[in-house]
């Protein structure tokens, strides 16, 4: 029999690590020691009272979260469509119950779509081939940087992250603005934190207008490869650059392409590659 619903269960950290006591072996010895190590729980994304989610994610920022994931899957179209009503904690995980319109639950009731997701993958439960490879929205104009802002913007989300110089377990997201100052979000889930910055993005905006201009602005900066999901995410977002630190895939360079969005990855010290629509890259 689970707990009754907590806001603040003791066993799911806010601050998104637990302290932990391990046993570390090296050349020297053996010695007790304690180590924080990254919080992972599961996340149910619940609209109108019906289970639409479950992500393994970490438990910080989750209103940003309910909001960005929200968004990012399109599920509403802005964020004026989407509110957080209540996060319950249990000793089995959390739920994050929202509220969106008639019509767009009647959407999401259509496209009959039910994800397990996990920490490496963002499309456990697609019922379809048409489902998983949805054509990803056209993005605006964007920016035009220069290659130095760019690698501004990813000393900036090196910088701007906490959660994993303490547990080395953390992927993040970030948005860099014209002055390459970073809006940064963690989670154990690379696709996690990318929602999780989009909802930061969206909590102040009443709308899809204001977000959108808002993200006409600057640039994703993540720190995993360069997948479909994160390049579908942020053309839900209308963010027209993402910069990352690893590989793109070939999914996600045909969707950036086709949504025209400016793809880099291989972004370290000065030099990047580019791989679609080059010219917003000075």
């Amino acid at each position: 029999m689970s707990a009754a619903p907590s806001r603040h269960a003791p066993d799911q950290p806010q601050q998104g690590f637990c302290e932990l006591t391990m046993l570390r072996i090296s050349g020297t010895g053996r010695e007790r020691l304690c180590d924080e190590v990254i919080a992972e729980a599961p996340v149910a994304l619940v609209y109108n009272g019906v289970s639409f989610a479950v992500m393994m994610a970490t438990p910080c920022d989750l209103e940003d979260f309910a909001l960005g994931f929200a968004l990012a899957e399109g599920v509403v179209a802005g964020p004026e469509e989407f509110e957080l009503v209540d996060i319950l904690r249990t000793d089995r995980g959390i739920t994050l119950q929202g509220l969106i319109p008639g019509e767009r639950f009647d959407a999401l009731q259509r496209r009959r779509r039910s994800l397990a997701g996990r920490s490496g993958c963002g499309l456990c439960g697609i019922e379809s081939l048409e489902e998983a490879v949805r054509p990803a929205p056209p993005v605006g104009r964007g920016p035009d940087l220069d290659r130095a802002v760019v690698a501004a913007g990813m000393r900036a989300l090196a910088q701007g992250q906490s959660l994993n110089p303490v547990t080395g377990g953390a992927h993040a997201a970030a948005f860099i603005d014209p002055n390459a100052r970073p809006i940064v979000r963690e989670d154990v889930g690379r696709h996690n934190a990318l929602d999780k910055l989009i909802g930061a993005l969206a909590a102040d905006c009443p709308n899809r207008e204001t977000l959108f201009a808002r993200t006409s602005s600057g640039f994703a900066a993540i720190t995993s490869r360069a997948s479909w999901e994160m390049v579908h995410k942020a053309a839900h977002a209308d963010i027209a650059v993402v910069a990352a630190i690893s590989a793109p895939t070939t999914l996600a360079i045909e969707a950036a392409d086709a949504a025209g969005i400016t793809l880099i990855a291989f972004a370290r010290d000065e030099s990047m590659n580019v791989y679609t629509h080059a010219e917003r890259i000075g």
